[in-house]
């Protein structure tokens, strides 16, 4: 998944990247006093929302960088866009707190099958997919994380992405509401998930 890293040592916290400032995330106020450990388990799952959120913000810079879109729908991607950011900016922050180096777009090669970004619709087939992954690793992640402030973190998120996931159900001609109880995705299976993304 990393350059010269595989998925296990992503997960364990093993790897490079430039430290990320986190002072001016929404987690700043909601990250644990650095006395109080974090559990390993956390951090796992931080390391691999991070990766998640990578995935994304890959995704939709070369979504806007097709010009596919234009009008409301263009709009709508900038700002899944922010929030994404906003979600990495996050995750980081827990790993950053527990003294440990995030990820970074540097570190991760992104793949897509081809022809993914060739049209309108071909994106928002992917974007359906890369949104149902983010929305299962964040539900996954309210039911697995040990600290509470970062399990309600992970569910205003989850949140975030269905929003996200409604809008290019829509663009597919699907149903913008979706399940009234969506899937939790363990942490294995999001990891699994990724691979497919990854060179």
């Amino acid at each position: 998944m990393e350059r010269g890293l595989s998925r296990g040592a992503l997960l364990r916290g093993a790897g490079s990247g430039a430290a990320l400032a986190v002072a001016g995330t929404a987690l700043g106020g909601l990250v644990p006093r650095a006395e109080a450990a974090v559990p390993d388990a956390d951090l796992a799952y931080a390391r691999l929302l991070v990766a998640v959120e990578l995935l994304s913000l890959d995704f939709y810079r070369r979504a806007l960088r097709s010009r596919r879109f234009g009008g409301d729908a263009l709009l709508e991607l900038y700002r899944a866009r922010a929030a994404e950011h906003r979600h990495y900016g996050e995750a980081a922050a827990i790993l950053t707190a527990a003294g440990q180096v995030p990820a970074t777009s540097q570190d991760i090669d992104f793949t897509y099958p081809g022809g993914s970004f060739d049209s309108r619709r071909s994106i928002a087939r992917l974007g359906v997919r890369l949104e149902s992954l983010s929305l299962g690793a964040y539900l996954g992640a309210v039911r697995a994380l040990q600290t509470p402030l970062y399990r309600g973190h992970a569910a205003r998120a989850a949140a975030s992405e269905a929003q996200h996931l409604s809008v290019f159900a829509g663009e597919v001609g699907g149903r913008r509401l979706g399940s009234p109880f969506p899937a939790a995705l363990s942490i294995d299976r999001v990891s699994d998930a990724l691979d497919a993304y990854t060179s």
